[in-house]
């Protein structure tokens, strides 16, 4: 008997949930019917690929191997129907995006896709940064928006646009900010007070890359690294409940969201994002990657436009 690519899609989701239960629900089928199709993958290749425990699975070493072959084997036939998707009639594409970039560069740029009836179907997938890497290397993505380099040589990166954070707070907390300042000293993130900071749970890359302009680590006590989105964070700043970062495609957004936030520069150069594209670099060279590109970059920097508008660089309040 045969190993199917069905089988071992079963296995590649049960092999990252660690779980009979959620991998079932995961891949669409009742979890008897997925233990079933993992027992006669097991057959078929004569070994044990996980440890069956009363909660849980782990991997066994032949598992960990079997699952690294799955992959490369899983891409290559996601990649297969991806090329054949853009030559179809529906040139559908599958495009990941982070969570502190979807919800506010989407909207204007699928309106832009509309408006240049290019054609093409898009479905979006929102997740964070190591979730939409797995995906674009198991095919289930044909591209994603990230905020990374993305320097690996599998891949292909086009910048979008820079994506500068200002920082949040009620009015009376970033006064505050300002008095402590002496004279005319500009505001830098290393002068920020840890204890004043919220920041985003664990995974997200924007409170990475918060503290990393802030020189602070993760495992400082006094940085709150409770909050699930951006909009959490700019209600709790708004209410007085410390201060965070807001990217600047995000200021039009939260700020009608929030009435009661309000925000200031950093000083030159101010901490930045780079927004970034990235496909696989074995994709087959077509037009949709640059079109896509153009699309993005062009609603990216409408979003920060507006925001040096409201708020014009060199304002530090």
């Amino acid at each position: 008997m045969a190993i199917t690519l069905k089988q071992l899609d079963y296995f590649l989701a049960l092999a990252e949930e660690l779980n009979f239960g959620r991998a079932a629900e995961r891949v669409h089928i009742s979890q008897p019917a997925l233990s079933m199709q993992i027992k006669e993958l097991e057959s078929i290749l004569e070994v044990a690929l996980v440890e069956r425990r009363p909660r849980d699975v782990r991997l066994t070493p032949a598992g960990r191997e079997v699952l690294e072959r799955a992959r490369r084997i899983l891409g290559e036939a996601h990649e297969l129907e991806a090329a054949a998707r853009r030559r179809g009639l529906s040139r559908r594409l599958n495009l990941g995006v982070i969570p502190t970039v979807a919800p506010y560069l989407l909207p204007v740029a699928l309106t832009r896709l509309r408006a240049a009836d290019i054609g093409r179907e898009l479905r979006v997938r929102e997740a964070q940064t190591a979730a939409l890497y797995d995906g674009l290397a198991t095919g289930r993505l044909d591209a994603i928006v990230i905020a990374d380099s993305a320097t690996r040589g599998d891949l292909v990166a086009r910048p979008l646009f820079s994506d500068r954070f200002l920082l949040a707070g009620a009015a009376a907390r970033l006064a505050e900010v300002g008095r402590g300042r002496d004279g005319h000293e500009a505001l830098r993130p290393l002068a920020l007070d840890p204890e004043q900071l919220l920041l985003l749970d664990e995974g997200h890359c924007l409170a990475d890359q918060a503290l990393e302009v802030c020189g602070l680590d993760r495992r400082r006590p006094r940085i709150d690294l409770g909050a699930s989105s951006l909009t959490t964070l700019c209600g709790l700043v708004a209410e007085g409940f410390g201060l965070t970062f807001l990217p600047e495609i995000a200021y039009r957004n939260e700020a009608a969201a929030a009435p009661g936030m309000a925000v200031m520069r950093f000083a030159r150069p101010e901490p930045a994002r780079q927004i970034t594209l990235v496909r696989r670099a074995a994709t087959a060279e077509d037009d949709w990657f640059e079109e896509l590109a153009e699309l993005l970059s062009d609603a990216g920097e409408e979003l920060v436009a507006q925001a040096c508008q409201a708020v014009p660089p060199g304002s530090q309040g």
